[in-house]
């Protein structure tokens, strides 16, 4: 199982970053390992200080394909749920700044939390899904799929084009703007329109 994330697919996200709009997806990878054990909390690394919260919503494929056309795409995947790409954002610019890979500043030890998949039948419209994030107890991220630059279907076809999917692959689609830092005893609380999916906890 590996995990593929899709990086700047929401333009204010991308701004507030002050990175370019992309033309085409941004896409990198996490281990199986980047997924915190069952009822686990986030543990804060000791190799950074500036740890950030990145929600997304994260779909889980359910067949193998390849060079897979968009108009296909659907038949691919049918659950859904909400993820937080925790993010070494110390690290990540350190790695920028000399034109380095940042896989370890994304890739770390439980650094992918995924809550509970519903069936995407729960949801009217995939294309027009919205999801948040409570910091204890307060809403601090916020977005709508509609926002997408790349929606689903189109991830789904551009990711393999180069690369297999394979069954209970995991797709982080993007986060929209609101990221920020988080510190130790927070508490996170992530929602798909009003339907708690995911909660952890930073020890």
């Amino acid at each position: 199982m590996k995990i593929i994330c899709v990086g700047r697919n929401y333009a204010k996200h991308a701004k507030e970053l002050n990175n370019p709009i992309p033309k085409e997806p941004v896409i990198f990878l996490k281990p199986e390992t980047a997924i915190p054990l069952k009822n686990h909390p986030f543990f804060y690394p000791e190799f950074s200080k500036d740890i950030h919260y990145e929600a997304e919503v994260v779909i889980r494929i359910k067949k193998v394909g390849k060079h897979i056309q968009k108009e296909f795409a659907n038949k691919y995947y049918d659950e859904l749920s909400l993820g937080i790409d925790f993010t070494a954002r110390d690290i990540q610019e350190e790695c920028k700044e000399k034109g380095l890979p940042w896989e370890k500043a994304k890739a770390f030890d439980g650094s992918a939390a995924v809550g509970k998949f519903l069936p995407k039948t729960e949801f009217k419209e995939l294309n027009n899904l919205s999801f948040s994030l409570n910091i204890n107890g307060e809403k601090k991220q916020e977005g709508n799929t509609s926002d997408m630059i790349f929606d689903i279907d189109s991830i789904i076809a551009y990711v393999s084009s180069f690369i297999t999917l394979k069954i209970g692959d995991l797709i982080f689609t993007g986060t929209p703007a609101g990221v920020g830092p988080i510190a130790i005893g927070d508490n996170f609380e992530g929602y798909l329109e009003n339907k708690k999916v995911l909660e952890i906890s930073v020890r």
